[in-house]
């Protein structure tokens, strides 16, 4: 292909230019490619409209010296459409003994399937490695039915659940997210937007969030697992997540009942009423 300046000078660059001017916050191209980067005034346009609106564009996978600058700026969320999640592993935990609930919570009807199956659901399709990790053999039956890795175990502590699962997880994963089994509103959009924040933004440790607190699931960087390997006994991955306060990222959901698990009976039906 060969660039023809004229068209990018008398049409593309006005075009700009008048997206700017016209009300809206948003403005959109599609696409920046070889061919665009080859025009440095369209190319400075298109910078000057990213001061003025907030940009949805497609790049093609080339390595100009502009797409390389525009996918290095600080305030571009990039997501290859390729490979949208990159490779995140994903932790299951489904071993609590349901003391408060009064017997196995996870296998408690909600709206007519098994509460554990609605974390299923919102994890299915996002994590490149996936564990269940449980200490009840309804729970890994119902797996095995479904395809879905399940560890079976007879370990004590939450500990022992953050390490059995994170064990599974080979040298390709880049962070590992942990699920409640028990948080049924949760919904698959939000366990989306916060791997796609996690491949966005590798460093940090990011966590569901409604109204600026912070909840479960949370995702933890690559550069957390050892200590996650070697959590104090008893212990979850909150332990590691408040040593590193300025290390944490807050992905928000839009409902605070997403965030919302199940401890006893009367949780179960107050969800199950907001569902109605």
């Amino acid at each position: 292909m060969r660039l023809c300046a004229e068209g990018f000078l008398a049409m593309g660059i006005p075009a700009l230019r008048r997206c700017a001017e016209e009300g809206g916050q948003w403005a959109s191209i599609d696409e920046i490619g070889y061919l665009e980067s080859g025009c440095q005034a369209y190319c400075d346009a298109i910078l000057q409209l990213m001061e003025r609106k907030r940009l949805i564009a497609v790049l093609r996978k080339q390595d100009t010296p502009f797409l390389t600058a525009l996918r290095r700026r600080e305030d571009v969320f990039l997501v290859d459409l390729d490979q949208p999640f990159g490779q995140l592993g994903c932790v299951i935990m489904a071993s609590g003994l349901g003391k408060r609930f009064g017997g196995n919570k996870l296998m408690a009807d909600f709206q007519g399937r098994p509460l554990i199956c609605r974390t299923l659901d919102a994890t299915e399709g996002i994590f490149a490695r996936r564990v269940v990790v449980t200490r009840h053999k309804e729970i890994q039956e119902l797996c095995l039915r479904q395809g879905i890795q399940v560890l079976f175990h007879d370990l004590p502590f939450r500990s022992d659940t953050v390490r059995l699962g994170l064990e599974q997880m080979d040298e390709s994963v880049e962070g590992c997210a942990f699920f409640p089994g028990d948080q049924p509103l949760l919904r698959w959009d939000s366990a989306a937007a916060l791997a796609l924040n996690a491949v966005n933004e590798k460093t940090l440790i990011w966590r569901c969030a409604y109204g600026g607190t912070p909840g479960s699931p949370v995702l933890f960087p690559r550069w957390t697992f050892g200590e996650l390997l070697n959590l104090p006994q008893g212990k979850g991955g909150n332990f590691v997540a408040k040593k590193y306060p300025q290390q944490l990222g807050m992905t928000a959901v839009r409902d605070r009942d997403e965030l919302r698990d199940v401890d006893r009976p009367e949780d179960l039906r107050e969800l199950l009423e907001r569902q109605a």
